[in-house]
C-alpha cells in the first residue's frame, strides 16, 4: 500500500486511548490471575491494529474489558480508557449499555455460538438498531437490515432465515453485519476467521478490509495468524502473560522485530518462498497467570534470557517511531530516558 494511501486513510485523531489497563480475575481462596498487566495503545481513526500473541497472553481478556463485558470473575483494577472524550471505565452499566454498538462494538469469536439458533439472523440484527436507536417502525427495520446484508455480500432477502441456514462464512458476515448496525466508531474483531477454511478466511478479510476503506473504520484485530496482520494491519501489538511485549508498525515488526518473542513467533511462520524448511517451535508454554515467573513473564522460555531477567520485569521503552518493546535487550540510554 502507498505512503499516500495510507496518510489519507489513517487520521491523526486519537480514537480510543488505552492507558496501563491491568485486569485480575479473581476466584474464592486462590491468587488472582494477573490476566492483563499496565498495557497501553492508542488506536487513531482509520487504523487496523493487530494483537498478536499465543493463547492465554490476555488478548481476549483485553478487547473484554474494553466492552465491559468481563466475565463475573473478571476485575479492571487500574488504568485509563478513552472513547474518543468519554472515560469509559467512569460509565455506570447503563451509559456503557449505551456505548456499546453505537461508538464500539464486537465480532465474536464463533459466530454459531454468538448467534442465537431460534432466532433469524435479521431479527438478532434489528434487534441492536431497536435497543440502541429507538427505531420500531418494520418496515424501516427491514430496510436497514437488508441494507446492512447487502454490505456484508448477502442477499437482503435472506434476512428471515436462521443461523443453521447460513455457511460458517455467511455466519461470520452476518455477524459483522450486526456489529456495524449502529455505526460504531470501533470494531474489535477477535479472531473472525477461527474455525473457517482457507478461501472463505480470504473472503472475510477483504470484506474487513472494504468496509474499512468504505466507512473508515478503526479495527482491533485480535488473531494467532500473522499472515493475516501483513495483509490488513498498520501496527501490531505483540502481547505476551499479559504484558505488552513489542507495538510498533507492521513493516518494523516483520522486518526489525526487538522482542525475544516477536523474533521466536516470526521464526514460527511459514515462508512459501522456502517450502522445505523446517518450522522452528518456541520451547514450553505462556506461564499460568496465577504463578508468574518473578522476572521477565518471557524469560522460561527465551534463548537469550540472562540473570536481570530472571529477578526484573523489564519496562516498555520507546525506541522511537512509534516502535516500542519490553526487553532488557534494546536497553540504551535514549531508550531508558523515553520510558521514565
Amino acid at each position: 500500500m502507498s505512503d499516500t494511501f495510507t496518510e489519507n486513510r489513517i487520521q491523526n485523531e486519537a480514537l480510543l486511548t488505552v492507558n496501563r489497563l491491568s485486569v485480575d480475575y479473581v476466584a474464592s481462596g486462590q491468587k488472582p490471575a494477573a490476566a492483563v498487566r499496565n498495557v497501553t495503545f492508542t488506536l487513531r481513526r482509520g487504523e487496523v491494529l493487530g494483537v498478536v500473541g499465543e493463547s492465554g497472553c490476555g488478548k481476549s481478556t483485553l478487547m473484554l474489558a474494553l466492552m465491559r463485558l468481563l466475565p463475573a470473575a473478571g476485575r479492571i483494577v487500574g488504568g485509563q480508557v478513552r472513547l474518543g472524550d468519554v472515560d469509559v471505565l467512569a460509565l455506570s452499566e447503563r451509559e456503557m449499555a449505551d456505548l456499546r454498538w453505537k461508538r464500539i462494538a464486537m465480532i465474536f469469536q464463533g459466530a454459531m455460538n454468538a448467534l442465537n439458533p431460534v432466532r433469524t439472523i435479521g431479527d438478532q440484527i434489528a434487534e441492536a438498531i431497536r435497543l440502541h436507536e429507538g427505531i420500531q417502525d418494520t418496515a424501516v427495520l427491514n430496510r436497514r437490515v437488508g441494507d446492512l446484508l447487502e454490505l456484508v455480500g448477502i442477499a437482503s432477502g435472506r434476512r428471515n432465515q436462521y443461523p443453521f441456514q447460513y455457511s460458517g462464512g455467511m455466519r461470520q458476515r452476518a455477524m459483522i453485519a450486526m456489529a456495524l448496525a449502529c455505526s460504531p466508531d470501533v470494531v474489535i474483531a477477535d479472531e473472525p476467521t477461527t474455525a473457517l477454511d482457507v478461501m472463505i478466511q480470504a473472503q472475510i478479510l477483504q470484506l474487513l478490509s472494504d468496509l474499512r476503506r468504505q466507512l473508515n473504520l478503526s479495527i482491533l484485530l485480535v488473531t494467532h495468524d500473522l499472515g493475516i496482520v501483513a495483509e490488513l494491519c498498520d501496527n501490531v501489538m505483540v502481547m505476551y502473560g499479559g504484558v505488552l511485549a513489542e507495538y510498533a508498525p507492521v513493516d518494523v515488526i516483520y522486518n526489525e522485530p526487538r522482542h525475544p518473542y516477536t523474533q521466536e513467533l516470526l521464526k514460527a511462520f511459514p515462508d512459501p518462498t522456502k517450502p522445505t524448511q523446517r518450522l522452528a517451535s518456541i520451547p514450553g508454554a505462556p506461564p499460568r497467570l496465577n504463578a508468574l515467573p518473578p522476572g521477565c513473564r518471557f524469560a522460561p522460555r527465551c534463548p537469550l534470557a540472562f540473570e536481570r531477567c530472571q529477578t526484573e520485569q523489564p519496562p516498555v521503552y520507546d525506541l522511537g517511531n512509534s516502535h516500542r518493546a519490553s526487553c532488557f535487550l534494546v536497553e540504551t540510554p535514549v531508550a531508558a530516558e523515553r520510558s521514565s
